[in-house]
């Protein structure tokens, strides 16, 4: 279970629109993306969904109008992922976007997705790095040769899974409607929510839009998921892939 603290800000003036951010010791960060997020979507209600921190992440996303949810350990992403969402759709949100708490999504591109969503056209709006169109360059986000491999691998396990390409499925930029939220609020089996997130939304008919939108450099500190850990989540989501795409055979 989690402990909710929620700030006195969000209960008197409900917005139809959440925006939540998924942190684990992001102090450093955290003020910045939150600010930035109240100057780009001032009519949208802000979550900081606190995964254990030991850092004053918490105390820092009450402090910038934010409600918070705790989590009294590290759990890892997928179970913070999972908690924004269920927020989202427990409080009767009507749109709900996403973003990372170490200020790589700017917040016009969150706008972008979540007035795709609002107007209909899709479901969900995904931001991607690796697709182009819309005045947006192809080749624009250059990855390291390890994140090349990775990445590479992914798109063909996509492509598998979805029967169509998809180019950045594991991106953390989401708006959604909320058709999608309860799909995306339930517990995750591995560690990239992101994908199994999209095989959910497939089988349940929902539409899926990749959008193009350029990302910054992380802002400071170091990017939580490097080196062996990073090798080890792909493996784990191709796993996942071919598991998924085995079970889809046979029914």
């Amino acid at each position: 279970m989690w402990r909710t603290a929620v700030s006195l800000g969000l209960v008197t003036a409900r917005s139809d629109t959440l925006v939540f951010v998924p942190a684990w010791n992001e102090e450093r960060n955290l003020p910045a993306v939150l600010d930035e997020l109240a100057e780009g979507l001032p009519e949208a209600d802000r979550l900081v969904v606190d995964d254990g921190s030991s850092d004053g992440t918490a105390r820092l996303a009450r402090e910038h109008g934010a409600a918070v949810v705790s989590f009294e350990e590290n759990r890892g992403l997928p179970y913070g992922v999972a908690a924004g969402y269920a927020y989202a759709a427990e409080h009767g949100y009507a749109y709900c976007g996403r973003v990372d708490a170490d200020g790589q999504h700017p917040v016009p591109e969150l706008v972008r997705l979540l007035e795709r969503v609002r107007s209909g056209e899709c479901d969900v709006a995904v931001g991607s790095r690796f697709v182009s169109g819309d005045g947006y360059e192809p080749n624009r986000y250059q990855p390291s040769p390890a994140r090349v491999l990775g990445t590479s691998l992914l798109r063909r396990g996509m492509r598998l899974a979805l029967g169509r390409p998809f180019g950045d499925a594991t991106s953390g930029m989401y708006a959604v409607n909320a058709k999608a939220m309860p799909i995306l609020s339930h517990p995750y089996g591995t560690g990239a929510p992101e994908v199994e997130g999209l095989l959910r939304l497939r089988d349940a008919g929902l539409l899926v839009e990749e959008l193009p939108v350029n990302m910054r450099e992380r802002a400071s500190g170091e990017s939580k998921l490097a080196g062996k850990k990073a090798v080890l989540l792909v493996l784990t989501v191709i796993g996942t892939l071919l598991a998924y795409k085995r079970v889809r055979g046979r029914s």
